[in-house]
Formats: structure tokens, sequence, C-alpha cells
């Protein structure tokens, strides 16, 4: 591809003049790209050059790829003197690509061929077919919620205009099997009507204990549903079981969750995104202690990604997933969500996260405060402006030493008091979002909540 050149700026980004854009020629470079470390692709638009038209020539070129590749929605800017198109090929793609049977890649301002034992050790590296672009037998367009669908390609410029047919199929979400058009793994998982029909361990299990290791005291949900709606669903459980504590800042008190927010969503979205939707039997878990959070997602680390070097290396195994996620904001920047745990881990000044790869998964560990929650230690005076009265102080005191109390815990503090006293003390604790009942009639205990 003689007209295009390499750019001394940006060692992953390549600079083409609109005469020499053809289809064939895009797709050439996209691919080179793409067996590689990724890059940019920069067109260089004339005066006369219709946006529409430049768009639809780049996702044209990116469709033709085999596999198709499945990018960012390119963008137009402006640039010194004239617009600019630009696609970005993100790194660390799961498949080995080629276009007309030539499989290339990126070599200094040149696309060239791949030699066969370069091409082995990229099929070897890379692995096999994905999963999510595989197409269930019996699945068909009805198994999709179109107004799903709807709703996600209004939030996209580029394909606004283009069908829900047309834009499930650009993204992966659909593929053409069987005369007709049918939904992928990928579509079910983001936009089927029942996803876990189609791809049974596809959930998430939630569960919150009241101490450091797993007992009889929990509570635990199965969230199932698409993936958008279980990453919204566990934060949400997550955020409702968090401790707060409550520090100076100047002459105020501010209230702030045990841990980031943020950090907790990042973990959330990378198990969704990464994980290994072959494996039955398995589904993503998020366990909550009173010291640290666990998310463990079935698979082990994909391509030549490892514990050492996840920090800086890119590989996707799920790209459809991925870059469906990240069109609706789920991710932020592709690639960069261990960065931001990192990052958001550090501002609260907590531990760094653990990363752990299991027989046949991965676990990412975030440590709390634990009972330092900012410094406070739990006495009655964390309790002092909520109008508890005297009973209701010791309890919470008795409840932080033990991580759990009974009514008959509750009696032997407050001898003096009869049943019906201690069973609306309890209620007022629940209904102030103190403490969580567990369990019915003698198997009755409470833990904070």
């Amino acid at each position: 591809m003689d007209e295009v050149r390499h750019s001394p700026g940006d060692a992953g980004q390549v600079v083409v003049e609109q005469d020499a854009a053809t289809p064939a020629r895009l797709a050439e470079t996209l691919m080179a790209l793409a067996n590689g470390g990724g890059g940019v692709l920069l067109v260089g638009l004339n005066s006369q050059a219709d946006p529409d038209s430049s768009l639809n020539l780049a996702l044209q070129a990116a469709l033709s790829i085999d596999p198709p590749l499945i990018t960012p929605l390119p963008e137009i800017a402006a640039g010194q003197d004239r617009r600019v198109l630009s696609i970005t090929v993100p790194p660390g793609l799961p498949h080995v690509y080629s276009f007309k049977g030539k499989y290339l890649i990126r070599d200094g301002a040149r696309n060239r061929p791949l030699s066969p034992t370069q091409l082995r050790r990229l099929i070897i590296e890379r692995g096999a077919a994905s999963f999510e672009a595989s197409v269930p037998d019996g699945a068909q367009l009805d198994d999709i919620d179109w107004e799903k669908v709807e709703q996600y390609a209004a939030g996209l410029p580029g394909l606004a205009a283009a069908g829900p047919e047309e834009v499930l199929l650009k993204r992966g979400c659909l593929a053409s099997a069987g005369g007709g058009l049918r939904p992928t793994c990928a579509g079910l998982l983001l936009f089927g009507r029942d996803p876990q029909r189609w791809v049974r361990s596809s959930e998430i299990v939630v569960a919150r204990y009241a101490g450091t290791a797993m007992d009889d005291r929990f509570v635990k949900e199965g969230i199932r549903g698409t993936l958008p709606q279980q990453i919204r669903r566990a934060e949400a459980f997550v955020v409702d079981n968090l401790r707060r504590g409550v520090r100076l800042a100047g002459l105020e008190r501010v209230e702030e969750p045990e841990y980031p927010v943020k950090a907790v969503r990042e973990a959330i979205v990378n198990a969704v995104a990464h994980r290994d939707y072959q494996i039955r039997g398995d589904e993503i878990r998020l366990l909550l202690f009173s010291d640290r959070i666990e998310f463990y997602s079935p698979g082990r680390l994909p391509g030549h990604i490892t514990v050492d070097n996840l920090v800086h290396e890119r590989f996707s195994r799920n790209e459809v997933i991925v870059q469906v996620l990240s069109d609706m904001g789920f991710i932020e920047r592709l690639g960069y969500g261990i960065d931001r745990i990192l990052r958001l881990m550090a501002e609260a000044k907590l531990p760094g996260p653990r990363f752990e790869e299991t027989a046949a998964g991965f676990r990412v560990t975030l440590l709390g405060h634990g009972a330092s929650l900012f410094g406070f230690d739990y006495s009655t005076r964390r309790w002092r402006q909520l109008n508890l009265n005297e009973r209701q102080e010791k309890a919470l005191a008795f409840l932080a030493e033990r991580d759990r109390i009974t009514n008959r815990d509750y009696q032997e503090l407050c001898p003096d008091v009869s049943p019906e006293t201690i069973r609306r003390d309890l209620a007022d604790l629940v209904d102030k979002n103190l403490i969580l009942k567990i369990g019915d009639k003698r198997a009755t205990y409470y833990i904070f909540k």
C-alpha cells in the first residue's frame, strides 16, 4: 500500500490520503494493525468529502476483514488545514485477521505478509475462534429485545441512521447463518430477551458475609439478565452493602464508602467483559467480606496475558462485548480498567488490588479499611448524631465486636426491657438502614448493612 505512510509522531499511527483510501486498501492496513499491536488509521479528507460516506467507507473496510473487525466508531475531526477521518484499532484483539486470503502485519511504514512461522505463532497466541461470535442452534431474531437495540443505536451518532439489524450486524451481534441473519452469543448476552437460555452460566452471584470468611451468615442474590443489567444490579448490591465512614474535611463531616465505588464498578465490568463464557457450570462471583471484596471470573487469563504483565499488556477475549459495553459508557477507554482500579485505590489510600490466577479462573481482590474505617473505631460515638437511644447504641457496639446480634443477645444487654421494646428497637435500626435482618422466627439475627 504505497500511498499509506507511517506517521513519525506515533509508532501506532498510519496516515493515508483520501484518493488512495479504497475499501480494499483500508482493509489491508486495518488488518495489519489488528494483527499487530493496534493503532490509529487517519484518512485526510478533501473539502468535497461527504462525512456519512466517509464513515460508511471505514465501516465497510472493517467488516470486509475475516473475521469482521469490530472497532470503536470512526470519528471525523478538524485538522490544521482539513478534516481527518480517524479509525482506532484497539490493542490486544483475540483473532488472527485476513483479507481476501492475505495475512498482513504492520512493519515500520508498510504492511507486509506474515511469514508461515509468524502466522503459526500468532494463531497459537490468539487461540481458536471466539465463542462470542458463534451462533447458538435455534437462536432467531425474535430472541433479541429490539427495544434495547434501538436505545443502544440512538446513542451512536455514526450508526443512528442505520436500521437495528444493520447496527447489530456491524457490531458483530448478528451473523449470516442458515440463509439469513441470526444472533450471535454476544448479541444474545447483550440484547437477548432470555440470555441464560443460550449461555446458561452467564450470571453473577453476589454475597455479603458478616466476617472475614464464608460462613452461614450471609445475604446472597443470583443476578441474571443481559450483561448491562447484570453490571448495574451487581454495582447496586455492593453499594447497598458497603459500610460508610465519616471523616473531617475542614469543619465539615464527610461520609464516604469503604471502597471507591468507581473501582468496584471497574472490577465488575472487567469480570463481565473478559470472562470465558464457554465455560459451563461456573459463574462470576462477587463476595463481600468485612475486610475485602473478591471478584472471581471463570476462565484463566487469555492470550499472552499473565498476572505479571496484565497492567501493561492488552488482550480482549470478547472484543464484541468489550466494544458494545464501551459504546454504552461502561468502559471509558478500552483496555484501561486495571489502570483505573490501581489509581482509584491509591487515591483512597487503600492497598493496590490483588490479582490471582486460579485453576480455572481469575480473581481480583480489593482490600478495605476494615474495622479502622477512616480512622473511627466502632464505638458509640459513631452513632450519637443518629438520635438513637442508649439501648440501641449499646446493641450496635455489641454488633461491631461480634459481627451479629440476636434478640437473646439484646435481652442480655438490656435485661430490664420487654421483648416488645427490643423488637421495636431492632426494627427501628433496620428502618434507619443501619442493620439487616437475616432469617426468620427463632433463627433471626442481625448484621451491619
